[in-house]
């Protein structure tokens, strides 16, 4: 089947020597061993769905211009220009195959339409009309390959006015959908957002797309295109807020952690400046434990705290009361507390703490990446998602092109 080989590849007949420029087929492991994907992406959503299926087993085959993916140049973009790794790059892109394509050319249009024609999953984050002058438009590709899966993010979506915008994440994802805005209390602007969140979250939604895509074709034989955006991402992950605001027409604004309706869910400083986070959702319900862990009865006694209700409304001063509780003990001795009276919390990581977090190590958060040069692996993080505890079979990040003669001569 033409832009749409079925899944039944012999895996044990597969050979892999990833980074090299002389693999054929795909690794051997993963759930999406077996699965070829063409890449024309570029930045980071795109590639980060991309860099998703490549984590699972795909054989995932990047097109680039020849001045590369942007995204490869992203620390000089900032100025930065002394920097020999990019981590940015590296996440989105490590295990796939570089292949560079001159696509203003009939003969680069050429390679990349024979590349097509091998390919289960096309993915690509090119604008729409980008696409057409390439001859890519989802409806004309998949009429050629009606076994492909053909896989777009946008930023605001396929149809609409604002369609045709350049979005990012900032754009599309926090400012448009609201997110940003949910974020801070009302009339405030939201701050510096951290980079690149948004993108991955659509990148993780393409990716579960195309293997929902990639399942029906089993069944059927059927192609799929599958679609999302960087605007719906974002505003189906503010989706308690919006739905509300639908359904009842309003919808609270963020307050100042002193006025919050839920004091028992909010954060607070130790008295040897570690942050934590309250989990007490249940507010009647984990009320006696957190008296018992700040060995405060008096709270319990006092009618301005007596329920959820009451603290809600007399938050400020419950506020006040549990940050001069707090500071008179260091986090380790609130931790043992706080765990012997079953009251929920969580630490509020730092990028440092976070990194040292023996609980974020035993997640699986961090891999380990093989060096091109072979040099040691360092460390860098995985995607969210395992398998039945398989172990990660990951491949370097390639070089620009590297593979661009063993690719074409496959």
């Amino acid at each position: 089947m033409p832009g749409g080989r079925r899944a039944t590849a012999n895996i044990s007949s597969m050979t892999s020597d990833a980074g090299t420029g002389s693999r054929t087929g795909t690794r051997g492991h993963g759930v999406m061993a077996g699965i070829r994907v063409v890449e024309l992406a570029a930045w980071v959503a795109g590639p980060a769905a991309g860099g998703i299926l490549a984590d699972w087993g795909a054989d995932v085959i990047k097109i680039e211009p020849e001045r590369g993916d942007p995204q490869r140049q992203i620390f000089g973009a900032v100025g930065i220009a002394d920097q020999t790794a990019n981590p940015p790059f590296e996440i989105d892109n490590r295990g796939k195959r570089s292949v560079v394509l001159d696509l203003q050319s009939d003969a680069g249009r050429a390679e990349l339409e024979r590349l097509v024609a091998t390919a289960d999953v096309f993915i690509t984050n090119t604008r729409v009309a980008a696409l057409t002058r390439l001859d890519l438009h989802p409806d004309a590709l998949r009429s050629r390959y009606p076994g492909l899966v053909y896989g777009i993010i946008t930023g605001y979506g396929l149809d609409g006015p604002d369609a045709h915008r350049p979005g990012y994440d900032v754009g599309a994802f926090w400012a448009r959908s609201g997110l940003g805005a949910a974020l801070v209390p009302k009339g405030a602007l939201p701050p510096a957002l951290a980079p690149g969140f948004g993108d991955h979250v659509t990148g993780l939604a393409l990716a579960a797309g195309v293997a929902g895509a990639l399942f029906d074709r089993e069944r059927t034989g059927r192609g799929h295109l599958v679609a999302t955006s960087l605007l719906r991402c974002g505003i189906y992950g503010n989706g308690w807020n919006t739905a509300t605001l639908l359904r009842f027409g309003k919808v609270s604004s963020p307050r100042p952690r002193e006025r919050t309706a839920t004091p028992q869910v909010s954060a607070y400083l130790s008295g040897d400046g570690l942050g934590f986070w309250l989990l007490g959702l249940e507010g009647d319900r984990h009320w006696p434990g957190l008296l018992d862990a700040l060995g405060r009865p008096s709270f319990g006694d006092d009618p301005r705290f007596a329920t959820a209700r009451s603290r809600a409304l007399h938050s400020e001063a419950l506020v006040a009361e549990m940050d001069v509780a707090f500071a008179g003990m260091t986090m380790a001795e609130l931790a043992e507390r706080f765990d012997a009276h079953d009251v929920w919390w969580a630490p509020i990581n730092t990028p440092y703490t976070l990194r040292d977090d023996a609980q974020v190590e035993a997640s699986g958060a961090f891999v380990e990446v093989p060096d091109h040069d072979g040099g040691a692996p360092y460390r860098s993080v995985a995607s969210p998602v395992d398998f039945d505890g398989a172990t990660w079979d990951l491949g370097p990040v390639p070089r620009l092109g590297e593979h661009t003669d063993s690719v074409l001569g496959e």
